[in-house]
């Protein structure tokens, strides 16, 4: 259940927006949908307005977001792939809230089903009932298709030593790969890393060792465990192609970089 002041803040957001012809609907999504919040949850939000009004409800998102609450920072969201978002810090106390403004029309591609919030009419909660969510899952044969092209680049770093380089790109793999390959054996979506503790336990140990320190001895192994964990979480997807001698190739050209550096 959301907190206080994350209650404060949707209602006054409520009291904002109904003033304003131009919005429809409050949602909320995220953990206020699993009733998992805690002292540490965002608020996940969903303006939706009228699509009459896209070009200026879309040049006015920031002053918006001003007006639901004392906003410290704003931003939007282009550097995600999401520009209709903007992401908040209000406060005190610190509050961080993401405004998603979209048009009924465009809830009909999503992940999950929102709670509404606040809606004018019955057009959000009508769309709901004739669609269904589709949550993205990773593609294992694109994951493949890539993994040992990875390996190389990242062998080509630990050569160079350029470890930060390496440690950035070591941490990708288990964002874009391992993370969600867990989540998704444990029977959870793949939402990257998030939350592996808790739904993980067979191989987070190992998992850890994914995580190097600023050493070519930890690079490398972090690196070999990235390989080994994806081995074996590849054998439970299915029908894929393997790419066999890539992966035999980059591999044998790890341990050709990693035998002739100086350790």
């Amino acid at each position: 259940m959301p907190l206080q002041m994350h209650e404060n803040f949707i209602n006054h957001a409520k009291e904002n927006l109904l003033q304003d012809h131009r919005f429809l609907g409050l949602l909320a999504g995220g953990s206020m949908i699993t009733s998992t919040m805690d002292e540490y949850s965002d608020l996940d939000l969903i303006v939706v307005y009228d699509a009459e009004y896209r070009e200026e409800i879309m040049n006015q998102r920031l002053l918006i977001a001003e007006k639901l609450g004392n906003l410290l920072s704003g931003f939007t969201g282009e550097h995600v792939g999401e520009p209709r978002v903007v992401i908040c810090l209000y406060g005190p106390p610190p509050l961080h809230v993401d405004l998603k403004f979209v048009t009924v029309q465009e809830l009909e591609q999503r992940v999950e089903n929102p709670i509404i919030l606040w809606e004018k009419g019955e057009e959000i909660i009508a769309l709901f009932q004739r669609t269904s969510p589709i949550y993205p899952y990773p593609s294992p044969q694109w994951i493949e298709d890539r993994f040992w092209v990875w390996v190389h680049y990242g062998a080509t770093k630990l050569g160079r030593g350029e470890l930060f380089e390496l440690i950035d790109h070591i941490t990708y793999m288990r964002n874009a790969v391992l993370g969600p390959l867990f989540l998704i054996k444990n029977g959870v979506l793949p939402t990257g890393v998030r939350r592996l503790e808790k739904y993980v336990s067979e191989g987070l140990e190992e998992l850890k060792e994914t995580i190097p320190n600023h050493g070519t001895e930890s690079c490398y192994h972090a690196l070999q465990m990235t390989i080994r964990l994806y081995q074996q979480l590849r054998q439970h997807l299915g029908n894929i192609k393997y790419k066999r001698e890539a992966e035999h190739v980059s591999v044998a050209y790890l341990e050709t970089v990693y035998t002739f550096l100086d350790k």
